[in-house]
């Protein structure tokens, strides 16, 4: 700890950070282990985030996550959305479709951002808000192959026809964004995505995540 950190707020930061890294919760004894602090902290710092709703404690004594932090993630997405606006500007001018931003939302893939192409005559209207299956699309099968084998740098993945019929999709995980999981991709109507295109989504992600960092 340096002279300009609280001590007192890092241990509560800490707290929340395990608190979210298990699905059971933790006691106050485990905490106390875990920081390496006596039960009497662990008693204080919880006690102070249950005022403000971040954490709350079962029948049981087990500290969870409180649905206070709800109300802080929600500013995330406009956050993420105006960083990654820039890259996903240019991804949509140069491949001339429609580019996104999507994240997950449970068991399913958000768009929260999109940007059109100025200069086609037509292409794909995906909106943002947009929901599907992460299991369905391009921008969701990017982010399962990342859970599935944790990638240093993106890789690309192509879909045909698997959201709306006659449009093909290009999408490639975030890499390295603690806290955040989701793709940067584009939609086309396309049977096939032009080779081309592999190479840009996956520059595109990879300046989004530098934005992110």
């Amino acid at each position: 700890m340096t002279a300009e950190t609280s001590q007192t707020l890092d241990r509560g930061l800490r707290v929340l950070k395990l608190l979210a890294d298990t699905d059971h919760g933790l006691t106050v004894t485990e905490l106390s282990t875990r920081l390496g602090v006596n039960r009497t902290v662990v008693y204080r710092l919880l006690a102070t985030l249950e005022q403000h709703t971040l954490v709350r404690r079962d029948l049981g004594g087990r500290a969870r996550v409180g649905l206070g932090v709800l109300r802080l993630g929600r500013q995330v997405h406009p956050l993420v959305r105006e960083a990654a606006l820039p890259a996903l500007r240019s991804l949509a001018e140069d491949i001339g479709a429609t580019a996104h931003l999507t994240l997950v939302d449970g068991a399913e893939a958000l768009a929260v951002a999109v940007v059109e192409p100025t200069w086609t005559d037509y292409h794909v209207a995906y909106r943002a808000g947009f929901r599907h299956p992460l299991d369905r699309g391009a921008a969701g099968k990017a982010i399962l192959a990342a859970r599935g084998a944790p990638l240093t740098e993106p890789r690309c993945t192509l879909t045909s026809g698997e959201l709306e019929a006659g449009a093909s999709g290009a999408a490639a995980a975030l890499v390295g964004v603690t806290g955040i999981e989701g793709s940067v991709g584009v939609v086309m109507l396309a049977d096939a995505v032009p080779e081309r295109v592999g190479p840009r989504v996956v520059d595109a992600a990879r300046e989004v995540a530098d934005a992110l960092r």
